[in-house]
């Protein structure tokens, strides 16, 4: 049986304007079990991109509850929180986020820097999962002497390094052309069927495709929670 990873509970979160509030997610209640591939989907201004955030821990809520394996991370402080981003969560986004003058084992090898392992370990984990991403040939390749879809996987590889519990890709195909984004989801699929927890947000229907299971944002509420059927999956993977 499948265990809950995480859950949150009528979360709220209002952002200020001047006076004004706006109210971004109006109690927003899920729950992700451990190993499970779920796709976020809504049009711009449903709330997904902000569900995402407080999901990695970016930000926190105005009102309700986020429980990360049992844990009230909506109560914990600063450092608390950038401790369980660098432990638990993997961030993958749309723009790689990648050190331009820094190589990709370097690029790859950054958390553990912050997490103070010794350098050895680091440049082992490092070469590992480049290597589990298929790009052992590129470790000492600096960003610009790589493709876009070998930029993402350099992404995907230091999102892995620690082992986290979950993987937030926020629109990783973005930036891509559809052939090269259908290696990264492939890859991403991959990943999952190993047991890696993986979060996508996307508005394009075709990349939800890849995950098991759709959440639809609308208005800062989930309107919609549903398992995306086998034949839907393998279209998803025909594109």
């Amino acid at each position: 049986m499948a265990k809950t990873l995480l859950r949150t509970d009528n979360i709220v979160k209002d952002y200020f304007v001047g006076t004004q509030v706006i109210r971004a997610l109006k109690g927003v209640s899920a729950e992700i079990q451990s190993g499970e591939f779920v796709a976020i989907m809504g049009p711009s201004g449903s709330g997904k991109s902000t569900y995402m955030n407080l999901l990695g821990c970016l930000d926190k809520p105005t009102k309700g509850k986020y429980i990360l394996e049992g844990e009230d991370i909506s109560a914990l402080g600063r450092d608390q929180l950038a401790h369980i981003r660098n432990t638990k969560i993997g961030f993958v986004f749309q723009t790689f986020n990648l050190l331009p003058r820094t190589t990709a084992l370097e690029n790859v090898a950054l958390p553990l820097v912050y997490g103070r392992t010794p350098r050895r370990e680091r440049q082992k984990k490092a070469l590992a999962v480049l290597e589990a991403v298929g790009l052992s040939g590129r470790a000492h390749h600096v960003p610009s002497q790589l493709s876009g879809g070998q930029q993402q996987r350099v992404a995907i590889a230091r999102a892995l390094v620690n082992s986290p519990k979950i993987i937030l890709a926020d629109e990783p195909t973005g930036a891509l052309d559809t052939r090269t984004g259908i290696e990264i989801m492939s890859l991403l699929q991959s990943l999952n069927s190993n047991g890696i927890t993986i979060v996508v947000v996307t508005h394009e229907i075709e990349i939800a495709r890849f995950a098991k299971r759709v959440l639809r944002f609308r208005d800062g509420r989930i309107v919609g929670d549903g398992i995306m059927d086998a034949d839907s999956r393998a279209r998803g993977n025909e594109l």
